[in-house]
C-alpha cells in the first residue's frame, strides 16, 4: 500500500541555552533585585549616620566603605559605579558599606533651629562606631571630596582600622583667609546651590553641561535638603589641614590611590595631596579628556558618574595590589596602556610593593617608583 506523504512545516529550533550575553544580563538583573540593600541608624556620641549595607562579610576580607561628597549622598555619588556591571566581580568579593553623612541622605528629615552639626574632626570620629556595629575589622575606603578628607583623616589617627584607601577629589589643607573672604563675597552673591555646583564641577562644565547640571541641582533643592547640605558644607569649610608629609609620623600607613578628572576644580590640591604621601604607597590616577567633552562631566563624581570603566578597572588593579582577587578580569587599562597596580601576596599576608604594568601581556613588568596613571576617554 501506498504511503501518502505529507508536507510538514518546522518552526525554528530556539536554543535551549541562553546566549552567554543573555546569561550576563540575566545574573547582573537578578544581582540588583535581591540586594537592594539594607539600611541603618546607627548611634555615634554625635549623632546618627545613616548605613546601607550591600552584601555579608566575606571572610577575612575588609568591607569596602564609602563616604559622599557635599551636595550628594551615597546614591547619587556611587550608585553609577557600584551598579556598573564590571564592578558585580569585586561586590562579590567583598561587603559593601556606603555612609551618608548626618542628614545628607534620601528622604532626610531638616535638623532644627540651632542644632549643631558635626565637624569634620567628629565625623571621622564616628566611623568606629560602624565598624563596631557591624563587626567589621577592617575597611578598605572609597571617598569623594569631603569625604575623601574624612575617611583619610580616618586612616591618619587609626590606621588599624585602613587596608586601603581610593581618595576621589580630595583637597588636604584648611581654607586659607583668602579662600574664606572669596567664598562670604560668593555666599553673598551666589545661591548655596551655585556655590555647591561650583564645588563639584567645573567652569567648563557649568557652561556646557546644563542638563546634567539642573539634575543635581533639583536633587539639593526638592524637599528640605538644602539646609543641611549647608550645615555639611560649613562644617568641611572649617576643615583643618590634613597634616600629612611623606616622610614623618604624619604619613598614612596604608596604601592610597588617588583619584581626579582633568580640569576638575580640585586637580591642583590632588596633585598636592599626592606630593605629600609615600610614593612607595600611592598612585594617582587622572581621567583625562578632550576640550570638546565636557559634557562627560569627570570632575563630579569624576569617573564615578560617566566613566565607571575606567575607575573599576583601576580598583581592580588596586586591591590586587593589596593582595585580594589576584583572577579578577582586567580589559580597559591594560589595552590603553596605562600604568597598572599588581601584588604578589595572598589574603592575610598583603605585600605593599607595586610593580608597573604597560600593555596587555603579563609578563611585561617593570619595577618604578611612579604611580601615575593617566586614562584618556
Amino acid at each position: 500500500m501506498a504511503t501518502e506523504l505529507q508536507e510538514i512545516q518546522i518552526t525554528e529550533a530556539k536554543p535551549l541555552l541562553p546566549s552567554q550575553d543573555q546569561a550576563k544580563e540575566a545574573t547582573i538583573a537578578a544581582t540588583i533585585l535581591l540586594d537592594h540593600g539594607q539600611e541603618y541608624d546607627v548611634e555615634t556620641p554625635y549623632g546618627s549616620l545613616h548605613v546601607t549595607i550591600h552584601g555579608s562579610p566575606k571572610g577575612g576580607r575588609p568591607a569596602i566603605l564609602t563616604y559622599h561628597d557635599i551636595g550628594l549622598n551615597h546614591k547619587t555619588c556611587f550608585n553609577s559605579l557600584f551598579k556598573f556591571e564590571d564592578m558585580l566581580e569585586v561586590t562579590k568579593n567583598f561587603v559593601v558599606c556606603h555612609i551618608d553623612a548626618p542628614g545628607q541622605q534620601e528622604g532626610a528629615a531638616s535638623f532644627p533651629p540651632g542644632y549643631q552639626y558635626p565637624s569634620m574632626e567628629q565625623l571621622w570620629e564616628m566611623l568606629p562606631c560602624v565598624l563596631q556595629y557591624f563587626n567589621f575589622r577592617s575597611i578598605i575606603g572609597v571617598g569623594v571630596g569631603a569625604g575623601a578628607y574624612i575617611l583619610a583623616k580616618f586612616a591618619r589617627y587609626s590606621p588599624d582600622m585602613v587596608e586601603g584607601l581610593v581618595l576621589l577629589n580630595i583637597d588636604p589643607n584648611a581654607k586659607g583667609w583668602m579662600d574664606w573672604a572669596a567664598s562670604k563675597i560668593t555666599g553673598l552673591t551666589s545661591s548655596l546651590s551655585d556655590v555647591i555646583l561650583a564645588h563639584l564641577f567645573s567652569q567648563e562644565e557649568l557652561s556646557n553641561n546644563s542638563e546634567l547640571i539642573g539634575i543635581y541641582r533639583q536633587h539639593m533643592t526638592e524637599g528640605n535638603i538644602l539646609s543641611n547640605i549647608e550645615l555639611y558644607w560649613n562644617s568641611y569649610n572649617s576643615r583643618r589641614d590634613l597634616e600629612i608629609d611623606r616622610a614623618g609620623a604624619g604619613t598614612l600607613k596604608c596604601p592610597v590611590m588617588l583619584v581626579v578628572g582633568d580640569q576638575a576644580p580640585h586637580e591642583d590640591a590632588v596633585v598636592e595631596c599626592n606630593a605629600k604621601l609615600d610614593p612607595t604607597q600611592t598612585s594617582f590616577l587622572k581621567i583625562l579628556m578632550p576640550p570638546s567633552s565636557f559634557s562627560l562631566s569627570l570632575s563630579l563624581s569624576l569617573p564615578l558618574s560617566q566613566q565607571p570603566g575606567k575607575l573599576t578597572e583601576a580598583f581592580k588593579y588596586f586591591v590586587q595590589g593589596m593582595g585580594y582577587m589576584p583572577s579578577a578580569g582586567m580589559t580597559r587599562l591594560s589595552r590603553s596602556r596605562t600604568t597598572s597596580l599588581s601584588g604578589a601576596s595572598v589574603d592575610g599576608s598583603r605585600s605593599r610593593s607595586r610593580t608597573l604594568s604597560q600593555g596587555s601581556d603579563a609578563g611585561q613588568l617593570a619595577s618604578s617608583p611612579s604611580q601615575t596613571m593617566e586614562v584618556s576617554c
